[in-house]
């Protein structure tokens, strides 16, 4: 494994310029463009160290020219034990400070302008995960479909409706309907589904509700469908800047990184799945490549940061997704603080609904 211990100086510093050459052109390097970048060695020189870099793994040479480019494990590398990221600018703070603000209060709003802004200022694509919904419940209802069918409506206290369909075991008559309605919206009137779950599971089994067993049945598998076993299910992936990823391919290479990068941002639950594995991460979390499976055929990079609730409790993510010679000094910031924003937009719409 590579550490900076293993590399001497004069191949740290020349690691270091390819790596920062590539991210700013995107394009391999070669000896002469480091001569011109100050690395005051001969070009015979710069090469040999080029080829030990290539030999431990760090450097790609991805044609037959002289260029050289860094490989993912030399990105990480990088990444880990050279870059250095600084503070988001005062011309991006403001930016994003001032679009979400203009946004309003309703929440998808804010997480479409975040989605807006985001792909805008990076010049790439931009993925919002919609938070895990953590409203208290207004009123639960339960709609008939057909014989086996029945729609469960879930209005919370801040005005969202969200519903799923649920296939019933057997025929389900309109008084039992009403029945769990009526039960499931007296025991969860203005507590979260969590809160109320277990208390309700342990009535059911212990059979103080005086209810019928179709009434019953339709009762626990409501519960169970909304109480988050599946979270992706109701929530939004909202994706921004397709078009910019193609403004910059020019090879038939790039095209078909572009067009498998395209088929895995369809992938709605795989993507929230890779946002919501940044729950536990502190600030900025980065993916290179393969190192999600998602990313393998588009070799390409996610910089993604979660957001928080009123209570501290991560409920969503966003995050900025483009090649692997993204900007990842200036990226990485402002998508921290991009989610900090939306936090904060989060809690005080919540305190105002309080």
């Amino acid at each position: 494994m590579t550490t900076l211990q293993t590399l001497d100086r004069r191949s740290r510093d020349i690691f270091k310029t390819i790596v920062e050459t590539y991210l700013e052109t995107g394009e391999p390097v070669g000896s002469r463009t480091l001569s011109k970048r100050g690395v005051q060695l001969s070009p015979a020189s710069i090469r040999n160290v080029m080829s030990d870099l290539v030999a431990l793994g760090l450097l790609d040479a991805p044609h037959i020219s002289a260029g050289r480019q860094p490989s993912q494990a030399g990105l990480r590398f990088f990444i880990d034990s050279l870059l250095q990221v600084g503070e988001i600018t005062d011309a991006d703070r403001e930016e994003i400070d001032s679009r979400l603000a203009a946004a309003g209060h309703e929440m998808r709003d804010v997480l479409n302008e975040a989605s807006e802004v985001l792909s805008g200022l990076t010049n790439g694509a931009s993925l919002v995960a919609s938070p895990t919904s953590d409203d208290p419940i207004r009123q639960v209802e339960f709609i008939p479909l057909g014989p086996t069918q029945a729609l469960c409506i879930l209005v919370s206290d801040s005005g969202d409706v969200q519903n799923r369909i649920l296939d019933l075991a057997g025929n389900v008559g309109p008084t039992s309907l009403i029945e769990a309605s009526n039960y499931l919206t007296a025991r969860m009137r203005g507590r979260r589904l969590a809160e109320a779950r277990a208390e309700i599971e342990a009535e059911l089994r212990a059979k103080r509700a005086q209810l019928d067993a179709a009434a019953q049945s339709l009762i626990q598998l409501g519960v169970v469908e909304w109480s988050g076993e599946d979270p992706e299910r109701g929530r939004s992936l909202i994706v921004r800047g397709r078009s910019r990823l193609l403004e910059n391919a020019s090879a038939q290479e790039d095209l078909q990184r572009i067009g498998h990068l395209f088929d895995e941002l369809e992938r709605k639950k795989s993507m929230l799945g890779v946002l919501d594995s940044t729950r536990d991460a502190t600030g900025a979390r980065i993916f290179i490549g393969s190192e999600n499976p998602l990313f393998s055929l588009s070799g390409s990079s996610l910089i993604v940061s979660s957001y928080m609730n009123s209570d501290r409790k991560v409920v969503g993510a966003l995050g900025v997704i483009g090649p692997t010679s993204l900007n990842y000094a200036r990226v990485i910031p402002m998508v921290d603080y991009t989610a900090k924003v939306v936090g904060q937009l989060l809690d005080g719409r919540q305190k105002r609904d309080g």
